[in-house]
């Protein structure tokens, strides 16, 4: 099994569709959201498919702190998609 992160960053919503999209690998996916999530209904609607997968979603603060953490993340992952 690999673990496949998503870091949404730059096209939130075409992000975590491309996550529950990748779930139906059966491989461990997670979520990092660089930012805040716009409040669309494109969103909502993929939110919710996530949390039903399960899938984790961490929202990553922009600047040192949230580099770090990101970086965190990118390393224990063994594929990064970057949206």
């Amino acid at each position: 099994m690999r673990n496949l992160l998503v870091v949404a960053k730059h096209n939130q919503a075409e992000a975590l569709r491309v996550a529950a999209g990748l779930t139906l690998l059966s491989d461990p996916v997670r979520v990092a959201v660089v930012g805040t999530l716009p409040d669309t209904p494109a969103v909502a609607e993929q939110r919710e498919l996530l949390e039903f997968a399960e899938v984790p979603l961490e929202v990553v603060a922009e600047g040192e702190a949230g580099r770090r953490q990101l970086a965190g993340a990118v390393l224990a992952a063994d594929a990064v998609y970057v949206i």
